[in-house]
């Protein structure tokens, strides 16, 4: 049986939709109203990226806290 692209584009679309169905729905909305002044006022957090204590070490990504719901 020969696969034609018109055969596996058809089953890449039928996989991603089936994906798709099988996905949870995200009931997590963020209130754009809290994320903005949030975010203004992490602005300054970006200056501790980088710890120079331990500049090996990730550190915690600012503003990560303004996306929870």
């Amino acid at each position: 049986m020969r696969f034609t692209p018109r055969r596996i584009i058809a089953a890449a679309v039928v996989a991603g939709g089936l994906t798709l169905l099988t996905a949870p729905a995200s009931y997590a909305v963020v209130d754009p109203l809290h994320v903005i002044p949030c975010l203004v006022e992490s602005g300054a957090d970006v200056t501790t990226l980088i710890d120079p204590t331990a500049p090996g070490v990730p550190a915690e990504v600012p503003a990560v806290h303004c996306l929870q719901p």
